[in-house]
């Protein structure tokens, strides 16, 4: 503000100067802005607000450095450069401040036309945070980021994000290291992260790694990898939360999952265990639709030593599998109660509880759990087993540009939800339906649901 006003009264004194020496040469009136100005690079070493009045593009990776705390207004279009594929990180002790509103979701998108958009057109958002995670020294998050994260503080404060949308993001900067539409590196509870949306991730849409954020509403729609991937240590909670899945669309190198979840890489006991507490979840396959590509998988995949915490929720139309446990260590919790998975409506395409097998042996011994071991344990919890999609009666879980995932008439998932043990805990709504949602659907009105490519 001092420099415009400098500038304004040198403008007016060379002004009044002219008109003294009569000079017939006018003052031109200054420079439009440069559209660069709403170019983003680099690291961000002061604060910064992103105003709705302009579209911004993230050209390269952008870094929201220690201190820094980025702002962006409710409605505020941010697009990729197309050349240099953009992605935003929030740097341990930097902060984003991204709180749309319904009527004015945060969007970010693909700097491409309508029509010629793609999955993997940018990198995504990274939030890192100074919580705890199981690694003994601190990692650097993947996808060629080359930031650290993880500390001693679980209730770490990153910002907030509300009412945000994030379309077409996941880029691998090499193998097995990739970006994905929301990445989460020990990211503490002090953060805020409810209603956001991923929409064709061409890797996974949240993935968690350690830390101790909470998060309601969100919404994973057409991911090519997993909706939610949860590892090192990641011990944070999840209400009302929602997977659809196209069924043209997943990555044909890996398998898509609902959940996918792994104490480690190498499925060692390290501390803490990874243990999501998720409740009213929906979660909607391909259910064997014509065209369904290869390669859509479990709904949910429990494996290496990973422990958790379902109930309350909708499982629906994967192709292989509802609820997958894979090691000796994630099966041996769950059959001593510490893995728990309650009240929840279950469907698969395939099968609604399954140990997969190696060679022809099972993954996790007999002695510790069976697969109808599994079952009888989640039935015994007051979970049920529906042969049908179209027995769980919600309005319209299939259609894929207008989905509505609102309970019918005489549905089971109007009653039978419950909220105690890890439930009870102050984090959670309670409520009587099961799934994410019940007679007002949350989805409406800031979320976008599009054919690829839209």
């Amino acid at each position: 503000m001092k420099h415009l006003k400098s500038l304004t009264y040198l403008a007016f004194s060379v002004s009044m100067l002219s008109a003294c020496t009569k000079t017939d040469n006018p003052i031109p009136d200054p420079p439009p802005p440069s559209p660069t100005d709403t170019v983003v690079t680099g690291s961000l070493t002061t604060n910064k607000t992103l105003t709705a009045d302009k579209k911004w593009i993230l050209k390269g990776y952008v870094y929201v450095t220690n201190g820094v705390t980025l702002t962006i207004e409710p409605g505020t279009t941010v697009m990729s450069d197309v050349t240099d594929k953009g992605a935003l990180c929030i740097e341990r002790g930097g902060k984003i401040m991204a709180e749309g509103t319904a009527e004015k979701p945060i969007v970010f998108t693909s700097g491409k036309a309508v029509g010629s958009r793609a999955p993997g057109d940018w990198g995504g958002i990274v939030l890192l945070g100074r919580a705890r995670t199981n690694r003994s020294s601190t990692p650097v998050i993947e996808g060629g980021l080359d930031r650290p994260y993880g500390g001693t503080d679980d209730a770490d404060n990153s910002g907030v994000m509300k009412y945000v949308r994030i379309e077409y993001a996941g880029i691998a900067a090499f193998a097995n290291s990739e970006i994905n539409a929301l990445t989460l590196g020990a990211v503490g509870s002090g953060t805020t992260l409810e209603y956001i949306q991923t929409a064709y991730a061409n890797d996974d849409a949240y993935e968690f790694f350690g830390g101790k954020v909470n998060a309601k509403h969100l919404v994973a729609a057409y991911t090519a990898d997993d909706d939610y991937d949860f590892d090192f240590g990641f011990t944070g909670k999840i209400q009302y939360a929602v997977a659809l899945r196209d069924p043209a669309f997943v990555d044909p190198g890996d398998a898509g999952n609902g959940i996918e979840s792994d104490n480690d890489g190498s499925g060692t006991a390290a501390l803490p265990y990874t243990r999501p507490v998720l409740s009213n979840f929906t979660f909607v396959g391909p259910n064997n639709a014509p065209g369904t590509a290869a390669n859509h998988n479990f709904n949910a995949r429990f494996r290496r030593a990973s422990r958790f915490a379902v109930g309350n929720t909708i499982m629906m139309g994967y192709m292989d599998a509802g609820l997958s446990q894979e090691s000796d260590s994630t099966g041996q919790a769950f059959a001593s109660g510490l893995s728990v998975f309650s009240n929840n409506i279950v469907h698969a395409v395939a099968n609604p509880y399954w140990i997969p097998s190696s060679s022809g042996t099972p993954t996790i011994k007999p002695e510790i759990l069976s697969i109808a071991g599994m079952q009888t344990l989640a039935e015994a919890a007051g979970s049920i087993v529906y042969p049908s999609a179209a027995d769980i009666k919600l309005k319209a879980p299939f259609n894929l540009t207008a989905p509505d995932l609102t309970p019918d008439a005489g549905s089971p998932a109007l009653t039978g939800a419950a909220y105690t043990g890890d439930f009870a805990d102050a984090f959670f709504t309670s409520g009587t339906y099961k799934g994410a949602i019940g007679s007002t659907n949350w989805l409406n009105g800031w979320t976008r649901f599009f054919a690829n490519g839209q």
